[in-house]
């Protein structure tokens, strides 16, 4: 492991990674609805706005995983965060000079997954890769708050840049960027490879014999990771429709409404990943307790429709969903070794953003189907996610040996 001379600077760029990713969505939610009326769209493809974003991150991340794992951490990163910019160059352009504003968007915005794809998965991969032990638990705590921060401080920066005007967000990405890029450039220092990467075929041999050693627990990890952010992006969507249409909230009001369970998640987040450690029996504890939080949470909003007793349960869900996404992050992070954790990590990534892709659209639906039976439907989704957890992560009792740090040494799978 290269030594960090500046190793608080090391960690604040890492988790300025993530931080950027998060500005994607999170800071476009509270202006969805004026986007709406502006380019005169339907819901549905005012939804697209978030999910195409998503969908072309998902795509795109485990091919840029391979590449990170065979090239470099930053050699990925760099030039995913120079084209995220691009892409809001592009879409803040569309809107406000293009006659076919709502398809160059689009394609802005599809240009922005791609290089999401290189941003928040690599980060957890080169935290794994700098950090060993309880330090990396608590530094993908810190990546993880990192991440619940940006959705935290997004709405509110996306309001306030929405009164200069609408579209203004976009043009804010490649500032953001770039300020990413120096931070990696000059304060994360990478261990240059000590021999040449796998040729493919050996890689994809590799990565299949991982997933069919530790596959189960993973689908179970990855399916309730993606599904902590469907639930989250989805309930901030019918939130962002509701304040403005029912209540008439707009504007910066609207985002620090927005931001409240937010909150809560990244202080939870923030605290569950500095004290967790590798304490494999407290991870699935509280992996599953978050799952059962939420389970309670989306169940009860069925019987709330005022706003102030229905975000004081929704927080109990957010909360939940920061116990879960640290100990997830700790368990996948560890899983492999770390000459094939870019693409095990980045396929993590990629499930996450299918959650967030598919989010906006499905609840959508759903609002227009029932509002009850939005609500249970999410909640036993993850009551599903809580029960498989607890059935397929089986932590061994024996204590591993110090020579290996792969959590896959520390854990049993059924």
């Amino acid at each position: 492991m290269p030594k960090q001379k500046h190793k608080g600077l090391t960690i604040a760029s890492i988790g300025s990674i993530p931080l950027i990713l998060v500005l994607g969505n999170s800071m476009l939610i509270p202006i969805l609805p004026k986007m709406k009326t502006e380019l005169n769209v339907t819901q549905f493809q005012t939804s697209l706005i978030i999910s195409v974003f998503s969908i072309a991150a998902a795509i795109s991340i485990p091919i840029l995983g391979y590449l990170s794992d065979r090239f470099s951490r930053k050699a990925v990163i760099i030039p995913a965060l120079i084209l995220y910019g691009s892409g809001g160059l592009l879409a803040g352009a569309a809107a406000a000079w293009f006659s076919n504003a709502y398809t160059w968007i689009l394609a802005g915005r599809i240009m922005q997954g791609m290089g999401a794809a290189g941003t928040a998965p690599i980060a957890m991969a080169l935290a794994g890769d700098l950090f060993k032990g309880g330090e990396q638990s608590k530094v993908l705590g810190l990546v993880e708050a990192s991440n619940g921060f940006g959705k935290v401080i997004s709405p509110i920066i996306g309001s306030l840049l929405a009164l200069l005007f609408w579209y203004a967000a976009f043009f804010a990405f490649p500032i953001f960027c770039l300020l990413s890029v120096l931070l990696t450039i000059f304060f994360i220092k990478e261990k240059k490879a000590e021999k040449e990467p796998p040729p493919v075929k050996k890689y994809i041999k590799g990565l299949v014999s991982v997933f069919k050693t530790e596959g189960r627990w993973l689908f179970a990890a990855y399916l309730t990771g993606a599904s902590c952010l469907f639930t989250l992006f989805g309930i901030l969507f019918y939130i962002s429709d509701i304040l403005e249409k029912d209540h008439h909230i707009d504007g910066l009001l609207k985002g620090a409404i927005l931001a409240i369970p937010l909150l809560f998640m990244t202080t939870t987040s923030y605290i569950t990943g500095s004290n967790i450690g590798k304490k494999m029996s407290l991870m699935k504890k509280l992996i599953v307790i978050g799952c059962l939080l939420m389970t309670a949470s989306f169940a009860s909003l069925v019987f709330f429709t005022k706003l102030l007793p229905f975000f004081a349960v929704l927080v109990v869900s957010s909360i939940g969903t920061g116990l879960v996404l640290p100990c997830i992050n700790s368990f996948i992070t560890g899983s492999v070794p770390s000459d094939r954790r870019g693409f095990v990590t980045s396929l993590y990534g990629s499930v996450r953003f299918l959650g967030v892709a598919i989010g906006p659209p499905i609840f959508s639906t759903l609002m227009e189907w029932s509002r009850s039976g939005m609500f249970l439907s999410t909640a036993g989704l993850t009551l599903l996610c809580g029960i498989l957890c607890m059935m397929l992560i089986r932590v061994a009792k024996k204590k591993p040996t110090e020579e290996n740090d792969s959590l896959f040494e520390k854990l049993q799978f059924t």
